[in-house]
């Protein structure tokens, strides 16, 4: 018997451990994605939302409240609002809009906005997206279709047809990149 035949056992052993081992560390991730979720939704703590942000379980409430951060002082306007509202129907599952929810207090900021002549007088994105996540009734994980869909109707709101940087469609866009990434990660089954 040569010392490769000697030694094919000993690697697929190894293989075997190897795999078992992958599986259990995908498991644990896995839990502590739940476990993060669950530690989010008690107390948000910068902590467990770069976790959560890390592991690419970024939910539509989420993405909403990175916008306050990337765009929160500009003043609301139609097409933030037609986003947001387009965001909350996704994560929601509704086709109306929740009262007193995120898209409800943004149309009406951006209706506001728009007779309001000084800018330090204006609704701020930041003052309707700071707590998204517990003005949803329900959430889930951007998709790409979910971003799309955002886009869209922030790009058909807007009267030079564009997004903004930085804004509700980008965040959500990125978003969903990050969580398609994720997904299709090697270490991801």
């Amino acid at each position: 018997m040569s010392q490769e035949q000697l030694m094919k056992p000993q690697f697929e052993e190894e293989a075997q451990a190897s795999h078992n081992q992958e599986r259990k560390d995908i498991q644990e991730t896995s839990d502590e994605a739940q476990d993060g979720r669950k530690n989010s939704e008690q107390a948000s703590s910068p902590a467990a939302s770069e976790r959560i942000f890390e592991q690419g379980n970024i939910t539509i409430g989420e993405a909403l409240e990175a916008t306050a951060l990337t765009a929160g002082n500009r003043a609301v306007d139609y097409s933030d609002a037609a986003a947001i509202q387009a965001a909350e129907v996704r994560a929601t599952g509704r086709t109306n809009i929740v009262p007193g929810g995120v898209a409800a207090a943004a149309q009406s900021a951006a209706t506001r906005n728009a007779r309001v002549t000084r800018e330090d007088d204006k609704t701020k994105l930041k003052e309707i997206l700071a707590e998204a996540t517990s003005k949803l009734p329900s959430d889930k994980p951007v998709t790409r279709r979910d971003a799309e869909g955002v886009i869209g109707a922030e790009l058909r709101n807007d009267p030079n047809l564009t997004t903004r940087p930085g804004g509700v469609a980008a965040s959500l866009a990125a978003a969903a990149r990050i969580n398609q990434n994720y997904q299709g990660s090697p270490t991801k089954q």
